[in-house]
């Protein structure tokens, strides 16, 4: 296949003039009918970490699903990671014992009042180890290591095996007296987290920040220092599974980015550097785009070749020293 290629300085106007054309294109009755219905977005991602938030992100191994619209009848803004949810028909999706952690410092147990504090996270011996602080009960630390596993509701069952608090073991001393977990740490203040007899439930669909993601946890598993998640099942068909490297692809229905419209969606962004994941941050995304390049095929779709996040500041420490350099050379 032909492609058109524009170079970095105008990789946003290509984004600009493609879009007007992409409004222009005529659409099937099916296609319209279809975009009228349910403005569902297709999506399949591989080898992506994707950052929700500078301290929060996850490698998407795999993903195939879709975006829906938050509002009934409105269209996918992909500059407003609030105007949608990332429904997952199937994914594998790794998150850093470190990241989560922050993930229930910073979402879940984030309110003042909130009963555990200061959360840190590693995994011993094929077990995740939790430390923290009993806020409700005068910030005494405790520790709590437990085994994972996938509940049929989709959510994620973390079994303590071992508790301590003040460096002292705190299981036995729970039972003899008829407490259990579930009293000593109150979880009905906090969103996503659900304590049962001596056994902590997370729920992933909420205790993420935006993109809201939508999916039910079939397997859970740690590997390394990580906790590897799988949502769904395998799906039969991929519509990217052709485009080689790493990769997020949107098809189909309407896709608004900036102050402009795709009609029909057909857009990919790619990995400039397949060698390790795509470095992927919404809240950054202009950034990453204008310093790659971008590529039109002859349907009008996007093919958006972007530098990774973690690399734009080097690359533009690289550029600038390249411009001063080229700035003060004799013509």
């Amino acid at each position: 296949m032909n492609f058109l290629v524009l170079r970095p300085a105008r990789a946003f106007a290509l984004f600009l003039v493609v879009s007007l054309m992409a409004v222009l294109v005529p659409r099937t009755p099916a296609q319209a009918g279809k975009a009228q219905e349910n403005h569902i977005v297709q999506v399949a991602m591989k080898n992506v970490q994707y950052h929700f938030t500078q301290d929060i992100a996850v490698h998407i191994v795999q993903l195939q699903g879709h975006l829906s619209p938050t509002k009934p009848g409105s269209m996918v803004v992909f500059d407003d990671k609030n105007s949608f949810v990332l429904a997952m028909d199937s994914s594998e999706i790794a998150m850093t014992c470190n990241s989560l952690a922050q993930v229930l410092n910073q979402n879940v147990f984030a309110a003042k009042d909130a009963p555990v504090k200061a959360v840190t996270m590693e995994i011993k011996d094929g077990q995740l180890d939790i430390k923290g602080k009993l806020h409700s009960k005068g910030d005494v630390t405790f520790e709590m290591t437990g085994t994972l596993s996938a509940e049929p509701d989709g959510r994620i069952r973390l079994h303590a095996v071992h508790v301590k608090a003040a460096h002292l073991p705190v299981k036995g001393l729970l039972d003899l007296l008829g407490l259990d977990l579930s009293k000593l740490i109150n979880t009905k203040k906090v969103q996503g987290v659900a304590a049962e007899k001596d056994d902590l439930i997370l729920d992933p669909q909420q205790i993420l920040p935006p993109p809201k993601i939508q999916g039910k946890v079939t397997a859970v598993r740690v590997q390394g220092n990580e906790i590897v998640q799988v949502f769904g099942s395998l799906q039969a068909s991929n519509f990217a599974a052709k485009q080689p490297g790493n990769y997020m692809a949107y098809h189909d229905n309407d896709l608004r980015f900036g102050k402009l419209t795709m009609n029909a969606a057909d857009m990919y962004l790619i990995d400039m550097d397949a060698h390790d994941p795509f470095d992927f941050y919404l809240d950054h995304y202009k950034d990453q785009l204008v310093a790659g390049y971008t590529k039109l095929t002859p349907e009008f779709g996007l093919r958006v070749y972007m530098r990774d996040f973690n690399k734009l500041r080097s690359s533009n420490r690289t550029t600038t020293a390249r411009n001063n350099h080229d700035a003060g050379s004799p013509r």
